[in-house]
């Protein structure tokens, strides 16, 4: 009789705490669908406060951990360096790699490496902008956009340091490098990262012939190559004309799409500086 009762009471025992397992993830829930609604009206941090429950009470909740992260980098202010803005990038971030542990589907992997990704590049953290968009060509090889975003990378840190330099020597925008040691240091810093700009942005155009985006940066990645090629006056002018040749094939790009759209009326397009 003993024995049964004890059977019973742990039988008990078993159901109970199965049901509480089982309302702490219907709780869960119910947050992550609350968080959900004020996420859909732009009430971040009320969507914020719920989505935080919801992970709380069901840890293997990722689509709540995903909601969490995106909501806050919608709070995140690209180019606000502050203390409470940095916070903000940082808890999006370790919200989306703590989405990769759990080893999610293909979708959300992509997803949460491209959220990180773009956290970084926005944080002026391009190294880890770039691990990260390789991490996701590594996954979805046949995405343009992740090339694109590389070679965007490649051509932010070639350009930085040419125009710091050009700003010391008090040059003029069109004039070119008369420096030659200033020149050969940026040529041997730069040259490699100007080649896999370069090399990115072509994967990206093969995988997106009118990708005007890519093709605008192919211009720019050009001017880089021009301005740094210090002996060589030959190849300065063949990479200037190969820019001006991006230049024109993105500006009939842009074109031919705005007559794709109805009621076109055309479309212009500055030179981008060099």
């Amino acid at each position: 009789m003993n024995k049964s009762l004890r059977k019973l009471a742990l039988l008990a025992a078993c159901l109970a705490l199965f049901a509480g397992v089982g309302c702490s993830k219907l709780r869960a829930r119910d947050q992550l669908n609350k968080g959900v609604q004020y996420y859909k009206n732009a009430k971040f941090e009320e969507a914020i406060s719920h989505f935080q429950q919801a992970v709380e009470l069901d840890p293997s909740l990722l689509n709540a951990r995903m909601y969490l992260a995106t909501a806050y980098a919608q709070q995140y202010i690209p180019g606000a360096d502050t203390e409470d803005n940095n916070r903000m990038a940082q808890q999006a971030i370790d919200q989306f790699k703590q989405v990769l542990e759990h080893k999610p589907g293909k979708e959300q992997q992509v997803t949460s490496l491209k959220g990180i990704a773009s956290l970084y590049f926005n944080m002026k953290k391009l190294d880890q902008a770039k691990e990260y968009h390789k991490k996701v060509a590594e996954l979805d090889p046949n995405d343009p956009e992740t090339y694109y975003s590389i070679g965007v990378i490649d051509w932010t840190e070639a350009y930085q340091p040419r125009m710091e330099e050009r700003a010391k020597l008090g040059m003029k925008p069109d004039e070119p490098l008369k420096d030659k040691k200033v020149c050969a240091a940026l040529a041997s810093k730069s040259s490699d990262t100007i080649k896999d700009g370069i090399d990115n942005l072509n994967k990206a155009l093969q995988l997106r012939p009118d990708y005007d985006d890519a093709m605008a940066y192919m211009n720019l990645m050009y001017r880089e190559k021009a301005d740094v090629e210090c002996e060589d006056p030959a190849a300065r002018a063949a990479d200037l004309k190969e820019a001006d040749t991006w230049v024109d094939k993105t500006m009939a790009t842009k074109k031919a799409k705005a007559e794709k759209q109805p009621g076109a009326q055309g479309v212009t397009m500055d030179q981008p500086s060099k």
